[in-house]
């Protein structure tokens, strides 16, 4: 990876707000009952985990923009339930389920003891992903999207992952990288492409759908008679 003098985040940044993708209203989120009596113990207890996991991470980050050749060789404790809760309610409530047929909403009942289930079979190496439904979707040209829905845990366990190794991979993009990015993403992208337009001298533009040159180049390959 390139570490562009070690600086990732500059970058045009357009004047309008973009898109962001953050907590919808469209996921409520229902009070789950507390042991009487410890209630004020319990979330206090649990904001303080979450403090030490976001401080954790934070080292994390730290180290990974003051030593660029360092290798990390143990992250898996920092996936934890209070990891494994946050990034529980940060999935959509509405999307669909994956292939056990367990939505958002069955999942948030008795949460608490699903996560330590799940934490437990993700540290003794227990776990195992189940196999994604596969939807298509219709697009403009009438050709069809292939999407892949994961099972509710699937999308618990791959979103703790990426927000650890986010950690370590963000301090090496650079600033006009907006692919598969916390708070960016394409909508991000063609509004810093309309400010760079509008306000730098710009001498062409290459717009290219690199899957469609990657079923081609397969296509044309020497095991293919038009090669």
């Amino acid at each position: 990876m390139m570490h562009g003098g070690g600086k990732s985040d500059e970058a045009i940044v357009a004047v309008k707000p973009a898109n962001k993708v953050e907590r919808s209203a469209a996921e409520p989120v229902e009070p789950r009952a507390e042991a009487k009596g410890n209630a004020r113990q319990q979330s206090t207890f649990r904001a303080q985990s979450r403090e030490d996991a976001s401080q954790a991470l934070e080292r994390i980050r730290q180290r990974a923009r003051e030593k660029k050749e360092e290798k990390f060789i143990s992250l898996l404790h920092h996936i934890d339930p209070n990891l494994l809760e946050e990034v529980f309610y940060e999935l959509k409530a509405d999307a669909a389920a994956g292939v056990d047929g367990v939505t958002w909403k069955d999942y948030e009942q008795d949460l608490e003891r699903k996560l330590a289930d799940l934490h437990a079979r993700v540290h003794r190496g227990a776990y195992r992903a189940l196999p994604s439904r596969r939807v298509y979707i219709p697009k403009p040209d009438g050709r069809q999207r292939p999407l892949a829905v994961a099972a509710i845990e699937d999308k618990i366990v791959q979103r703790a992952a990426v927000v650890v190794l986010n950690a370590i991979y963000e301090a090496d993009f650079l600033g006009f990288s907006y692919g598969f990015r916390p708070g960016r993403g394409a909508h991000d992208a063609m509004d810093a492409l309309v400010v760079a337009i509008e306000s730098k001298q710009v001498n062409f533009i290459l717009d290219a759908d690199i899957q469609s040159f990657l079923d081609r180049a397969s296509y044309c390959s020497p095991a293919h008679e038009g090669w």
